[in-house]
């Protein structure tokens, strides 16, 4: 039998390599997400997709959720389609069993050899069950694929005291899923806090608070030292001596990378397969990503690093150049119906003397938040509640943001980094704001959607991928998807345009430059400077001013009384512009270009500091359209407030200035 093997691994070796296919083992979310991004680039490629399962490619992060009864199969398979032409073979339930590097060539459980020209692993991790006494009795599950949920599903039912083993994300989502049918669950954790590796002591807490609150019972900084029973789990023996009774125990102590194949075959291994910057293991044709994969001494256990990963090894595999850094891990998710974010460096062991963390707390809403800063840049967020600056905070931590002294005390007196303002719908984030975190889909990719037609959430989901992974962000594609399509400018922007900028610039020449220069010659047919010199000039001029002024100021009638809707608001500001933009035509006639000094002068700072304010603000306006919304929102709010600051004095002035032209 030996000899036969041989016989057939050299007839294959033999073949040529340039023929063979790209072979994939893996069909988890990471496999496929390599498969797909592979058939996009390469669609003529050759491709074989090997899965160890029976189902149809599915999401394991929503393996919580079916299990609790909240998501349906369809949605735990959506995005994950495998190609489906002729040059891919797709072979679920059937596992890979060995790696010949020198003949390029895996073999499966059936015993059939298949050549490779390059060789991805994406065959993730499996439940890490720690050596406990009696661990291994029945009635002790993992939860960890469909097979485990499906054991649990059955086992539920009869459960009347459950003891989960971890309290992480995993362990408390399958704590609240077992709890579905009545039964007693109890998590055990052995770490001082719940979710210790991203929460601090703060924000756990308001995390246990939310879990106890739903009926779960929890012992945190404590571990099981046996589980008693006779072949059958009867109880956990704690270290302290205290013991919990209960009929089943679900492991959900982490996760440990599965390296059997690359050990076999001899490729270098840590804690996962190691791989360099360009996804490669120490075969230059051999390629490992996802939870498998140890990069840079660094195994990540959650999804989006693994797309990220996918992405790169796709590249690689195609003959590209692409280099994976490392991910900066990000949890974004809810934990029994609580919002948690945390991503960055928090400083949480207390061990870097340059990390400078703020807090806020509010126990009005129960909510917690925390920042930490290294040299005046953002390099981590965490937020426990509602947090509607979540993705900002999310881009602010990726792009090492400056963050200046008097943000850091509004953050920790209310919890905001920005002004109130500047805290906006998902329709109006910043265009590299990341929506979808798993799959590190941004708002500016979810605009692209639906700029090329996508309306729906099914729609933008099906097209970028954003919520097929946790479905966290599903609520916010809903809050996009009913925005619509981009705004539209204001009518007769372009006009309104113009005038706004020639208004501008007038007012700034009038500001900077010197008046018009008096004749210096009484011989000249046109003695120019009469306009501002003669008596009846200048009282022509000075009350087409004070004229039209007051016609300017119809405009704010037009806004505030309602029976007042004669034509189109639009048509009355560019007519508030217009007029704005004489006026500044009249003034400079009535002065030849002068400020003046004492009362003049400070009417006439006042006169153009309006249409300077007016036209930036008209032209704001008018390319409102092109411009950030949260930019455009505070530019106005602040140009009333200026416009008021600069018109109250005036009337008052302009009475002056009239009352003495007259009296002297």
């Amino acid at each position: 039998m030996l000899a036969e093997v041989r016989i057939e691994i050299a007839a294959v070796a033999a073949r040529p390599v340039a023929d063979a296919p790209v072979v994939v083992v893996g069909a988890g979310p990471v496999g496929v997400r390599f498969a797909q991004e592979l058939r996009r680039r390469c669609p003529q490629q050759p491709l074989v997709v090997y899965g160890s399962e029976p189902w149809a490619p599915y999401n394991r992060v929503q393996l919580s959720a079916f299990l609790a009864g909240k998501t349906d199969w369809s949605s735990l398979t959506q995005g994950l389609a495998l190609p489906e032409d002729p040059n891919a073979d797709v072979r679920l339930h059937c596992a890979v069993t060995a790696i010949d590097r020198a003949g390029r060539c895996v073999q499966d459980a059936s015993g059939r050899w298949q050549p490779y020209a390059s060789l991805v692993l994406a065959i993730g991790s499996r439940a890490r069950v720690p050596d406990i006494p009696g661990i291994g009795q029945a009635n002790v599950f993992v939860f960890r694929d469909l097979n485990d949920t499906q054991r649990l599903f059955a086992r539920r039912a009869r459960s009347r005291r459950t003891v989960v083993l971890g309290g992480g994300l995993l362990g408390l989502e399958a704590a609240r899923a077992m709890q579905r049918l009545n039964t007693d669950v109890w998590v055990i954790e052995h770490a001082p806090r719940l979710m210790a590796s991203q929460l601090d002591d703060e924000g756990s807490a308001l995390l246990r608070a939310q879990v106890e609150a739903a009926g779960i019972h929890v012992l945190t900084d404590t571990r099981v030292k046996a589980v008693h029973g006779h072949g059958r789990v009867e109880g956990v023996a704690l270290r302290g001596g205290e013991r919990v009774d209960c009929d089943t125990v679900v492991v959900a102590a982490g996760i440990q990378p599965n390296v059997d194949l690359a050990v076999a075959c001899g490729l270098p291994v840590g804690r996962g397969i190691r791989v360099d910057d360009a996804m490669r293991t120490g075969d230059p044709h051999i390629y490992a990503i996802g939870e498998c994969a140890e990069h840079r001494g660094a195994v990540y256990g959650i999804v989006a690093p693994g797309f990220e990963q996918a992405s790169v090894a796709v590249h690689s595999v195609a003959g590209g150049q692409a280099h994976y850094e490392g991910s900066l891990v990000a949890t974004r998710l809810k934990v029994l119906d609580l919002p948690v974010f945390s991503m960055g460096q928090l400083g949480l062991a207390g061990d870097d003397a340059e990390l400078r963390s703020v807090c806020h707390d509010a126990g009005a809403d129960g909510t917690h938040r925390r920042i930490a800063v290294r040299r005046g840049r953002l390099v981590g967020a965490l937020a426990v509640g509602a947090c509607r600056e979540m993705s900002r905070l999310q881009e602010a931590v990726l792009a090492r943001r400056r963050v200046m002294p008097w943000q850091l005390w509004r953050f920790r007196r209310s919890g905001s980094l920005w002004p109130a303002e500047e805290a906006t719908s998902v329709v109006h984030w910043p265009g590299a704001a990341i929506v979808c975190n798993c799959n590190g889909v941004t708002r500016a990719q979810l605009g692209d959607a639906m700029k090329a037609g996508c309306r729906s959430v099914g729609e933008l989901a099906a097209c970028t991928r954003a919520s097929t992974v946790c479905g966290s962000c599903k609520p916010l594609l809903a809050e996009l998807a009913g925005s619509g399509a981009a705004p539209e400018p204001v009518r007769g922007w372009r006009g309104l345009a113009a005038v706004a900028l020639i208004a501008f610039a007038f007012a700034l020449a009038i500001a900077v430059l010197p008046g018009l220069p008096y004749m210096d010659s009484v011989q000249a047919a046109w003695q120019w400077d009469r306009l501002w010199r003669d008596s009846l000039y200048k009282q022509v001029s000075g009350f087409g001013v004070l004229g039209l002024t007051a016609i300017g100021l119809l405009l704010t009638f037009r806004k505030r009384i309602a029976r007042l809707r004669l034509g189109h608001f639009d048509t009355w500001r560019f007519a508030h512009v217009a007029i704005g933009l004489a006026v500044l035509a009249v003034l400079y006639v009535h002065t030849g270009g002068r400020l003046g000094s004492q009362l003049d002068g400070a009417l006439m700072v006042a006169f153009t500091g309006l249409i300077l304010v007016g036209g930036a603000s008209a032209a704001v306006i008018a390319f409102e359209h092109r411009l950030a919304p949260s930019l455009v929102r505070r530019w106005r709010s602040r140009s009333v407030w200026l416009h008021i600051l600069l018109f109250w004095p005036v009337p008052v002035l302009l009475g002056f200035h009239v009352l003495k032209s007259y009296y002297f």
